[in-house]
């Protein structure tokens, strides 16, 4: 993987992007509430809550009060890699329902596949360090290796595989880099709970230096916020080379 270019490291970190794993993931709900029971749907979603929620508490707690770990650079759980190891393991877990266990086990090993990839592209763009990217992995593969071993021996049914199967590929195909600015609101959040008039930025805080307001004249200009891990997108493309959170 270390020959691919690096507009195919962003098609491969697109993938993670919740303007895509959300979607995929009310779908999968759908899915398991209309072909098995609604019980299996909402469980699914507040595992998928409890993921997300981890991530943005993390986020918010680096952002608004530069609570971090300098030793590890660690700033944050990575969203992209949380939802993609969350989100392709399940789905394949249920489309693969009716086929036998080791196909099932496979389906599954490649969702996690899947998810760490796009781990592994956050890293190679810099959009985050590899401690966050490793946590995102796993928080995700926990989050989705519950879910499935939950529900392992649950009955496929009598809906047949390919409709699943066509719909989330659909979404996949449509919404593959469909960026949503999610990191946007979870700094207007985190500035609104601590107060602040600017969030942590990494290289600063990696330097020691802490908090100061904006207007403050003994304080060096900030360095760019792209020094920052971000949600939406990976770094800006110059302008006509497609290549560099």
């Amino acid at each position: 993987m270390s020959g691919l270019s690096l507009h195919q490291w962003y098609s491969i970190t697109s993938f993670g992007g919740p303007g895509l794993t959300l979607p995929l993931a009310l779908a999968i709900a759908f899915w398991l509430g209309f072909g098995h029971t609604w019980r299996m749907a909402f469980g699914w979603l507040l595992m998928l809550c409890i993921a997300v929620s981890l991530v943005t508490v993390t986020k918010i707690a680096f952002l608004g009060w530069g609570v971090g770990v300098r030793s590890l650079d660690f700033t944050g759980v990575s969203g992209h890699a949380a939802l993609s190891t969350t989100v392709y393991p399940v789905a394949l877990f249920l489309v693969l329902l009716p086929a036998r266990r080791s196909v099932r086990i496979l389906g599954v090993l490649l969702g996690l596949g899947i998810g760490v990839a796009v781990g592994l592209s956050r890293v190679v763009l810099a959009a985050h360090s590899p401690s966050e990217a490793v946590a995102g992995c796993v928080v995700g593969g926990l989050t989705a290796l519950l879910f499935v071993c939950w529900h392992w021996h649950a009955q496929p049914g009598d809906m047949p595989a390919w409709p699943v199967a066509a719909s989330l590929a659909m979404l996949a195909f449509t919404l593959h880099g469909v960026q949503v600015p999610t990191q946007r609101w979870v700094t207007h959040i985190a500035l609104k709970m601590s107060g602040h008039e600017r969030p942590y930025i990494r290289a600063r805080w990696k330097a020691g230096y802490g908090y100061a307001p904006v207007h403050a004249p003994s304080v060096p200009a900030p360095f760019p916020q792209t020094q920052t891990h971000d949600e939406d997108s990976a770094p800006a493309l110059p302008p006509a080379s497609h290549s560099t959170i």
